[in-house]
């Protein structure tokens, strides 16, 4: 080969490389913001969760959980649904790359929890499936929303879809057998299983309107006497004030209510 061939070769891998690079960069950068857009909503949600342990005597919020998706997976979808493979067309076609789950004891605490969530300024709330009042066929339950997070980056706010799904715990148990059980016959379940399943369903919907009736029953009886007890903090406990400095308050105000 010439010296002329080898040098144009030695460019295009150069080049290539380049491309690469700039494509990983570009790739890394659109995870990022998804990630980040987790965070804004995990965020929101802790502080709620966060105010119900130290302020209300009940907290509606069980459990949180999120998941992001792998590029590898995004290319899958893309190309299975013969989407333009731009990132622009990705944030417009793929509205669950980012994913919140939020887990509540009762049915009532998941309308709850999404009415404090999409009531924030800062969150748009883009689309809503109602799965608990509308379950589809196989007897799936889940309030599902895509909201829009403002993700405040080093060159400007970029904002970014999350899927959040908030479901009770007997919702949350049911779903992760479903998906265990079609994991398991790689989508070909039988027959009497789905059967087992929808009935299943039935159950699991039977004990959420139970619990929650004795719940409102306990709640009705015993009304409490005294202001609820904190739990620990992630910060300890320097959030709840003690005895002492709550006593030290009373006498500093009495003693400027004077003045």
């Amino acid at each position: 080969m010439s010296t002329d061939g080898v040098r144009g070769l030695i460019t295009i891998d150069a080049s290539s490389v380049d491309e690469m690079k700039q494509l990983r960069d570009d790739f890394t950068r659109f995870m990022m913001q998804y990630k980040f857009g987790i965070d804004e909503v995990t965020t929101k949600i802790s502080i709620l969760r966060e105010e119900f342990s130290h302020m209300h005597d009940y907290n509606p919020i069980e459990h949180v959980s999120s998941r992001l998706k792998t590029p590898e997976s995004i290319i899958d979808k893309v190309q299975r649904k013969g989407f333009d493979p731009s990132f622009e067309t990705i944030r417009e076609s793929i509205t669950d790359i980012a994913g919140v789950r939020i887990t509540c004891s009762f049915v009532s605490d998941t309308y709850r929890v999404f009415d404090m969530l999409t009531s924030q300024h800062d969150i748009r709330l883009v689309a809503v499936k109602d799965y608990i009042k509308n379950p589809k066929p196989n007897g799936y339950k889940s309030l599902h929303a895509i909201v829009e997070v403002p993700v405040f980056l080093s060159d400007g706010v970029v904002p970014v879809l999350v899927e959040v799904q908030i479901r009770t715990i007997a919702m949350d148990f049911w779903a992760s057998l479903e998906h265990k059980i079609y994991y398991k016959y790689d989508q070909q379940v039988p027959q009497e299983l789905l059967d087992d399943l929808r009935e299943a369903a039935e159950t699991a919907s039977r004990l959420d309107r139970k619990m929650e009736r004795l719940h409102d029953e306990i709640r009705v009886v015993a009304q409490p006497e005294n202001p609820p007890q904190s739990r620990p903090s992630d910060a300890g406990d320097a959030v709840v004030p003690t005895v002492q400095a709550i006593e030290q308050l009373q006498r500093f105000r009495a003693h400027f209510g004077e003045v």
